[in-house]
């Protein structure tokens, strides 16, 4: 049987950073939770079926684990594989307190336990843990051994209160960080969530807080996190940084309005002499901004801090902090992610503070004489060598500071704008977590964004010029079955995993899966993550280290046919080519599936020795309806001799 025309029908996949018709950024890869178990890179671990409130809160990469309170337990993990000798404590809230927290009104099953919101390492040996107590918080110090293979994980003191170090409510966030077996805490110290403080405990010297009952100090906060951060070479100048939001009512007395904040303190603030006693004397906040300017000249704030990660380098004033946060707004819905430089947050607390002033207390620059040492300043540090506690600070410093705890600048991202911005999806941002990952072509930072849906996306972000940044999301992998929202991360550069926990469990990822991009050389240099490269026989991990003449990789540009010359590039001219063959009185069911949402399809027919022309109106980007088209034309015996 001989045939009279031969045509050929040609599907191009074009890749870009989005799929043509979409309004957001899609995964290059999408694995569900039964796919990314398949894929032998992650492990899941829980107790039982039932939801216990899982958050990872300390890594130690010394005795590689991590350790993570839940509802009525404290668990040991294996850094290098959570499901393998998992150790637990079972501390369960006495029956009594039990009992009065339900006779309280309190939720039962969300609020009348022992809910794990604190552990810190306390000395070699021990960490210090603390819980809700079925809203009587309870702490309690936690032997874990010397060594990791020692399996040591037992509780090894009686309890004793935890007013002051753990919020009574569980759905009220506590954050702390431990210095010198003195532990710094931001939380509620009350039973009826009223009276929020930072507070110092646990200590040899006296405790310290926030002014109780004082909007201008703190104003219905709620705490985000916690970190000690150098400022300078003196290790007496360095501050403990809180970030948290708090709502504060505008002149009118009527509105609230959520700010996102940064407060500062000196660890080794003792409080004043006559005024500020057992208060902080060094106690400074300033707003955060994460906004889009409109066109017109408005700022559309996402307002509401959700979470931040400090991305450190060899020199403190060059850290990194980056913020998730969303909107407040009931209108307009959407998460951002915005980057700041330590520096410039120095900066706006090396600035003027604000002061109110006239009939409608305005916030204005403060004008008058500033006392010294300037308020903020940490006793015996760089600046203050003579002072070696804050109960030396003359009365005027004092008192300036505990009337003008608030910087006049707010902290602006780099280059003033997000970083990142998601509007009109069906997710929100609530965690995040950054490697920096050396590549062929430069250094990338490698972002990975927990959802509350459950998902974990991992974005590359990619320099496109001076004041901007564009960002291309790698993957998309469903870490929980159930989609529960994602509570903590962690990540481990050392070890190459990230850990992700929600209400059902811990999940701990490898932060690459270079396999599952394709088996071709243009499929790994499409893929542009930096963790990938091209070996000349797979997509594999790439290390800057290895042999420069076979690895094939480009972050920055994704060009196959620059980096695949000799590597099966044929089939990918112009990205990437399916042939199909069609010819008269014959039916073909076309199909041209897209390994990644981030491809578009154009079809091309080219009937004998014509030039390939675009298919239109094709009714379906896997194929499906394309082969009518073909067979009408073939039909009409286009092309025939």
């Amino acid at each position: 049987m001989a045939f009279l025309a031969l045509h050929v029908l040609i599907g191009i996949f074009i890749y870009s950073s989005s799929a043509k018709g979409s309004s957001q950024p899609q995964a290059r890869v999408f694995l569900t939770f039964n796919e990314l178990q398949e894929t032998k890179t992650s492990e899941y671990h829980r107790i039982t079926h039932s939801p216990l409130d899982y958050r990872i809160l300390l890594m130690d990469e010394d005795q590689d684990r991590i350790y993570v309170g839940s509802k009525d337990h404290i668990l040991s993990l294996n850094i290098n594989n959570i499901s393998q000798d998992p150790l637990s404590i079972f501390w369960p809230a006495s029956a009594n307190k039990v009992e009065e927290c339900k006779m309280a009104g309190k939720d039962p099953t969300h609020g009348c336990g022992n809910f794990v919101r604190v552990i810190q390492s306390y000395n070699r040996t021990h960490l210090y843990v603390c819980g809700s107590g079925a809203f009587s918080p309870v702490c309690v110090y936690v032997n874990r051994g010397r060594r990791s293979e020692e399996q040591i994980f037992k509780i090894d003191s009686k309890c004793e209160s935890g007013k002051g170090r753990c919020s009574f409510n569980p759905n009220v966030n506590t954050v702390s960080v431990m210095i010198n077996e003195e532990l710094f805490s931001g939380m509620y110290i009350d039973f009826m969530g009223t009276d929020a403080a930072i507070f110092r405990s646990l200590t040899r010297r006296n405790a310290v807080r926030t002014d109780q009952h004082n909007s201008k100090w703190l104003s219905e906060p709620i705490f985000v996190d916690a970190h000690v951060i150098p400022d300078g070479t003196d290790p007496n100048d360095a501050k403990i940084y809180f970030f948290f939001k708090e709502r504060l009512t505008d002149n009118s007395g009527s509105t609230k309005q959520i700010h996102s904040m940064i407060a500062r303190i000196c660890p080794n603030d003792t409080g004043g002499q006559r005024s500020l006693v057992n208060k902080w004397t060094t106690f400074l906040k300033a707003r955060l901004v994460c906004s889009v300017m409109d066109e017109d000249g408005t700022e559309t704030y996402f307002d509401e801090l959700e979470d931040v990660f400090l991305l450190e380098t060899d020199n403190p004033r060059t850290t990194l902090v980056y913020g998730i946060f969303t909107t407040s707004s009931s209108i307009f819905k959407g998460s951002a992610v915005c980057v700041y430089h330590l520096s410039d947050i120095q900066t706006v607390f090396n600035g003027p503070f604000a002061h109110k002033e006239g009939p409608n207390h305005q916030l204005i620059p403060y004008q008058g004489r500033i006392p010294y040492p300037r308020p903020g300043t940490c006793p015996g540090g760089a600046f203050t060598p003579n002072m070696r506690t804050t109960k030396e600070f003359p009365d005027d410093v004092v008192t300036f500071i505990r009337n003008h705890p608030l910087m006049f600048n707010p902290i602006y991202p780099i280059h003033k704008r997000p970083l990142i911005i998601r509007i009109g999806t069906d997710y929100k941002y609530t965690k995040i977590a950054v490697d920096r990952v050396n590549a062929a072509d430069g250094r990338y930072h490698v972002l990975f964004l927990g959802t509350d849906q459950g998902t974990v996306q991992k974005v590359v972000v990619l320099p496109t010029n001076f004041s901007a940044s564009g960002e291309l999301i790698l993957e998309e992998l469903e870490v929980f079955q159930s989609n529960s929202p994602i509570t903590t991360m962690k990540i481990s550069s050392k070890k190459q995993q990230l850990y992700v926990s929600s209400d059902e469990g811990v999940t701990q990822v490898s932060l690459h899966r270079c396999h599952i991009y394709g088996t071709a050389c243009a499929d790994c240099c499409l893929a542009r993550d930096p963790y990938c490269a091209w070996d000349g026989n797979s997509c594999s991990r790439f290390y800057p280290t290895g042999k420069r003449r076979s690895r094939r990789q480009d972050v920055r540009h994704g060009n196959p046919l620059t980096q695949c010359r000799g590597f099966n590039l044929k089939a990918y001219r112009n990205a990437a080519e399916i042939v199909q063959y069609g010819v008269k009185n014959n039916t073909t069911f076309l199909e041209c599936t897209p390994k990644s949402p981030q491809a578009s399809i154009k079809w091309l027919l080219q009937k004998d020795n014509d030039r390939r022309k675009e298919v239109s109106n094709v009714s379906s980007s896997s194929g499906k309806g394309l082969s009518q088209h073909l067979i009408h034309s073939l039909d009409q015996g286009e092309g025939a001799l």
